[in-house]
């Protein structure tokens, strides 16, 4: 069997960016890409790609901004719309008219949903398996609708808890001040050891960290507040895989309650673990990305 190293293909141009895609594992296997959230870049999956290069085609990018690749720096360019844009774009240059597979995290989860959710998806991706990041429009039902129990209430004002430092991020000048002094890479690793119990050894940061945090922040202010306070009814026929880790700081297990009303097919395991579920234990990410992928393959 023949295993590829990474290697960069040319550049995929989309409405002013150019987005780095790189391809490794298996090139005779099914297409698998990932798509990393803020403030990653590809380097996010090493660890889960290297348990997946035996049986997978892996095709990951670095989206607008982060990494290697480029864009317009405008607040605009940040939205779903043309984030999910970006993604079908890597998906038709790496694969045709071949149906792939997706796994993402963080924000590159809520920018997949996007995708998923336009009419005929399920032609070009066959199954999608997300952590830690849900569909923005499915959020801001759901949060509609737990307001209307007491349970469900004391579930949103956790959530909006949860979710608070979002304010923060949106807040201009002053986290990208914060992110220049501390967002340095040995700061953000400790973090990532201390907070979240990830071993050292599982830690993949880019030299662009820095930039692609403060840079990314745009990502918070072109979505959240349109997204949440205005959201839209969104199908989707993809089969649907959702690992929730249940100590995720930032998006609570509850808020994904009441998803099959938007997904035709979808399963839900739980995980007893933090926000950043693909460096913490990417033998778990990589088995139960495998499994489904196979389930839901033609």
């Amino acid at each position: 069997m023949i295993i590829e190293r990474e290697r960069q293909i040319t550049s995929v141009r989309v409405d002013g960016a150019e987005l780095a895609v790189f391809v490794s594992g298996n090139p005779t296997g099914p297409t698998l890409v990932l798509v990393h959230g803020w403030p990653d870049t590809h380097h996010l999956w090493d660890g889960v790609a290297s348990r997946l290069a035996d049986r997978f085609c892996l095709v990951s990018y670095d989206t607008r901004g982060h990494g290697r690749s480029t864009g317009t720096g405008t607040v605009a360019e940040m939205r779903l719309e043309q984030l999910a844009d970006d993604f079908m774009a890597v998906v038709d240059a790496v694969a045709g008219s071949t149906p792939v597979h997706v796994l993402a995290h963080d924000w590159g989860s809520i920018q997949v949903w996007e995708a998923i959710c336009e009419p005929g998806a399920e032609v070009r991706v066959a199954s999608f398996t997300s952590i830690s990041g849900p569909s923005l429009d499915h959020l801001g039902k759901w949060m509609r609708q737990a307001a209307s129990t007491p349970k469900g209430l004391w579930q949103l004002f956790t959530q909006l808890v949860s979710g608070a430092y979002t304010l923060f991020f949106m807040a201009g000048a002053l986290p990208r001040a914060v992110f220049r002094v501390f967002g340095r890479r040995w700061t953000w690793a400790l973090g990532l050891r201390l907070f979240e119990r990830v071993p050292g050894r599982h830690i993949h940061l880019a030299d662009t960290l820095q930039q692609d945090m403060i840079r990314g922040l745009r990502i918070y202010r072109a979505n959240i507040p349109r997204k949440i306070l205005r959201p839209d009814e969104r199908y989707t026929h993809v089969p649907v895989q959702l690992l929730v880790p249940s100590r995720d700081p930032a998006v609570r297990p509850a808020s994904f309650a009441g998803i099959d009303r938007w997904v035709a097919d979808v399963s839900r395991t739980d995980v007893r673990a933090g926000h950043w579920l693909p460096l913490k234990d990417p033998d778990l990410v990589a088995t139960a990305t495998a499994s489904f992928v196979e389930r839901n393959s033609k």
